[in-house]
């Protein structure tokens, strides 16, 4: 039975916070390595910014569809580490999220119900017994998730717990106005692009634009809609209703960031 769970649990993505200076995510590939030299692992990204749950929430959000069914994703943005906040494992008909309980993994949560979540207390799969007070990433959730994707029962990693008891993040909800919808910036990516809280089929065949800042930004489809420097809002690859600047950075150019608000406006055409 263990042979025929490692064969579809072959594949574990790690995320994290830690960036690609220091040592820590080869150390945590080694532990994986160590226990599983056979496991395929991919980097989702360690560039999130230090400490920053809503982002790594938004990128665990817009990973994890894309991923084949049984793979164990590991996800270390822990500001609470050594603290009471719980370790955990949480299975999905389509995978497993391992990491800290901290709203990390909120949005996936929302998406997709949890079959079973366990509180990681079963130290047999941790690298040590008395792991660190600051590097959980090493010491329990690499050592997890490697158990994990080679076949060991989500159950047998620790305590069961009521998933509804898991942490959810509040970035803020958008909601309906007698223009159109009001939101927040969710997630700024690399390029400098300001993605919403606000879903793409709110604007879909409609003629809109978005207020934020004092500005009021057109929503067209691509880029390429206005001329070079200009801001644009449109529907990203990922779904969402983000502002952006054609060959530009929105992030430095408009000031707006994290949690800002913006509206969608619907105009009569």
């Amino acid at each position: 039975m263990v042979e025929s769970q490692t064969t579809q649990r072959s594949l574990l993505t790690l995320l994290s916070d830690f960036g690609d200076r220091d040592v820590y995510v080869g150390v945590m590939k080694g532990i994986i390595a160590k226990i599983n030299p056979m496991l395929r692992v991919v980097d989702l990204t360690h560039q999130i910014p230090p400490q920053n749950i809503a982002a790594a929430r938004f990128c665990l959000i817009n990973a994890y569809p894309y991923f084949p069914d049984g793979t164990v994703h590991v996800a270390v943005v822990d500001p609470g580490v050594g603290s009471k906040r719980r370790a955990i494992a949480v299975e999905f008909a389509d995978g497993f999220l391992v990491g800290p309980d901290n709203g990390i993994f909120s949005g996936v949560l929302n998406q997709t119900p949890a079959i079973t979540a366990v509180e990681l207390t079963n130290s047999a799969y941790w690298l040590t017994p008395h792991p660190s007070s600051t590097f959980h990433g090493r010491d329990i959730f690499a050592s997890v998730g490697a158990n994990l994707a080679s076949g060991v029962s989500v159950k047998q990693l620790g305590t069961e717990i009521n998933p509804a008891s898991l942490l959810q993040l509040d970035i803020g909800n958008y909601k309906e106005t007698t223009t159109g919808i009001l939101g927040c910036i969710q997630y700024i990516d690399h390029f400098g692009n300001l993605i919403s809280n606000i879903p793409g089929n709110y604007v879909q065949n409609q003629t809109w634009c978005v207020q934020a800042a004092g500005l009021t930004i057109p929503g067209c489809k691509t880029y390429s809609d206005v001329k070079l420097g200009e801001a644009i809002a449109l529907v990203g690859s990922h779904g969402w209703v983000e502002i952006a600047i054609n060959g530009g950075n929105a992030h430095l150019q408009l000031q707006i960031n994290w949690q800002d608000a913006l509206e969608v406006i619907m105009l009569l055409d």
